[in-house]
């Protein structure tokens, strides 16, 4: 156990030592363990943008497995899936990699204005699979943001009551906020806050644009000159917001976007104070060997 990783399990001292021992596999497995930092590898994007979208770019990602065996060779700290995906692999890969049921989801297929995930699966579902954390989705800023936020407490209490991190994927989205809003600083850190509030173990979130939204909180940041560039202030920023960077924050690779371009994102992020990434369609979208090498300068990047 290094000094880094008992130093964030501190953070967590209001936690029962079933979440601190799972959070503490996460951080303690891959290429970064004891660094206190994360890649995580993610694969809900067959159902959240559908198969083709995802997967027809490479196409041995249609099988589930091909997802567990690139987390593992590729040396994450974890591996987040729905349910169909991670029964489909788990007994072949029992123990070889730390799991994240995400136990809602979205689907594009009705263009809702106002989204909200669906169940899609439950606690007792990752206590059986062996997983060591439960994730969800929220939208702030959707018109059914309080049954998101009421339904994330009550799985939250589930899940840590059975010794399961929160993991939440906090995604500003709505008709509350614009299409230019929902990476804007002022929304994500806000994004990141609601998420802690909500006692999310781990946080998900975009990495945030320059851009702010709101008209009042503006007149704030223009009034402190919180600072909007370069990223690594960005993200420097969202870390305060997440209770003073004492809550994990890990920030989405996104779209599919060129090497360069990724990589400087994650310096940003490494700069400013992140925890880390997690990485799924600029992984996966690649042939493998591709998909590990560029995950292999990422983990560089954190391994600082």
């Amino acid at each position: 156990m290094t000094k880094r990783v008992r130093e964030i399990l501190s953070y967590y001292d209001s936690d029962n030592g079933s979440v601190r021992n799972n959070l503490s596999r996460m951080l303690n497995h891959g290429k970064l363990a004891g660094t206190g930092k994360f890649v995580i590898l993610p694969v809900d994007q067959g159902f959240e943008h559908g198969p083709a979208r995802s997967f027809a770019m490479n196409p041995a990602a249609y099988d589930p497995r091909y997802h567990f065996q690139l987390a593992i060779d590729a040396g994450c700290n974890a591996f987040a899936a729905p349910l169909g995906l991670l029964e489909a692999g788990v007994a072949e890969y029992a123990g070889e990699i730390p799991l994240i049921l995400k136990v809602n989801n979205h689907d594009v297929l009705n263009d809702e204005k106002d989204p909200s995930p669906s169940m899609t699966a439950s606690v007792k579902d990752a206590m059986r699979l062996g997983a060591c954390a439960v994730g969800l989705t929220i939208y702030p800023g959707s018109g059914q943001e309080k049954s998101m936020y009421e339904e994330a407490r009550a799985i939250g209490e589930e899940a840590k009551g059975n010794g399961l991190p929160l993991v939440i994927w906090s995604y500003p989205r709505g008709s509350g906020i614009s299409k230019q809003g929902e990476t804007a600083l002022d929304v994500v850190a806000y994004a990141a806050q609601i998420a802690a509030q909500l006692g999310a173990n781990i946080i998900k979130v975009k990495p945030p644009t320059a851009f702010i939204e709101q008209a009042e909180a503006k007149k704030v940041y223009d009034a402190q000159k919180i600072p909007l560039e370069p990223l690594s202030a960005r993200i420097a920023h969202v870390m305060q917001a997440a209770f003073a960077g004492r809550r994990i924050v890990i920030f989405s690779g996104g779209v599919k976007e060129t090497d360069d371009s990724l990589l400087n994102t994650v310096r940003g992020i490494q700069a400013g104070g992140g925890y880390g990434s997690i990485i799924g369609r600029n992984s996966f979208q690649r042939p493998k060997p591709e998909a590990i090498a560029l995950l292999d300068k990422v983990i560089n990047i954190y391994k600082g």
